[in-house]
């Protein structure tokens, strides 16, 4: 079994930032496991120096650097973090002087401008677009769907919801989700609700095997599981599809990010904040 090492994420907000950077290069060393520790709001030399103690124990105990990744503004916090026991690497340190340099200009560095609700409108805005999503969720309601900016449609389990509210919350793209149901895949039409919204359409498929076992998590030794059913529904969707001009992605081997960031592609979407 691999060792473990410690990497900590660590930050003067949330810290999503210092995790989505430092977790992007750490799958490059997947022969390795890492015990993750994300330690947000370090936003005072105090709890810098707290944090550094931490990092020196874990130093200790582990017998092997810990690796430390920072998104911190702050020059004097950043430097309280840094101990001679792990390898820290602070992404503002590393980027900020090229772009001053490149740009002639010194940086403002004014915390929480990634992920602080710096402007309420745009904030607002994602807001509405989380709860249009929710309130549109698996053909729950089909009113209002002119202001949908896409419908993702697909068979139950197929990652409508998750991808929509991803779309909403990263995005502030207005995504609803109809889930095709055996009396929809029965017809050689698009179900009716949908026509009149057909150039809004994304379709959403998946390997029927996938589905089989995502269904039996949920509904053990079900017809609505059962590997024909599954192999079925998948089949008469994807020709559904295909008879009536709706662009589809297999989200099989797919991440939700990948899944949304495809959508916004291939439909010609804009993030709207």
């Amino acid at each position: 079994m691999p060792h473990r090492r410690s990497a900590f994420f660590i930050s003067d907000r949330t810290g999503i930032t210092a995790e989505s950077l430092g977790n992007t290069l750490l799958t490059q060393f997947d022969t390795l496991e890492f015990k993750r520790e994300t330690i947000p709001f370090v936003d005072t030399v105090e709890k810098a120096q707290e944090v550094a103690a931490r990092i020196m124990n874990s130093a200790d105990s582990d017998q092997h650097r810990p690796l430390v990744f920072s998104s911190i503004v702050n020059p004097e916090v950043r430097a309280a973090i840094k101990v001679d026991g792990a390898l820290c690497i602070d992404f503002f340190e590393a980027f900020i002087g090229q772009i001053e340099g490149e740009l002639v200009q010194r940086a403002s560095l004014t915390v929480g401008r990634a992920h602080g609700m710096i402007n309420e409108e745009k904030y607002d805005s994602r807001i509405e677009a989380v709860n249009f999503s929710l309130t549109h969720d698996d053909g729950v309601k089909l009113k209002d769907l002119d202001e949908a900016d896409v419908i993702l449609v697909g068979v139950s389990r197929s990652g409508k919801t998750p991808t929509c509210l991803y779309l909403a919350l990263q995005y502030g793209i207005r995504a609803a989700n109809y889930p095709l149901t055996p009396e929809d895949l029965d017809s050689p039409t698009l179900p009716k609700m949908l026509l009149p919204f057909r150039h809004k359409l994304f379709g959403l498929t998946i390997d029927p095997v996938r589905l089989h076992n995502i269904r039996t998590e949920r509904r053990p030794d079900s017809k609505y599981a059962s590997m024909d059913n599954c192999r079925f529904e998948v089949n008469e969707a994807e020709s559904m599809f295909r008879q009536h001009g709706v662009a589809f992605i297999s989200t099989t081997h797919k991440s939700i990010e990948e899944i949304a960031t495809n959508i916004l592609h291939k439909a010609n979407l804009k993030r709207r904040f």
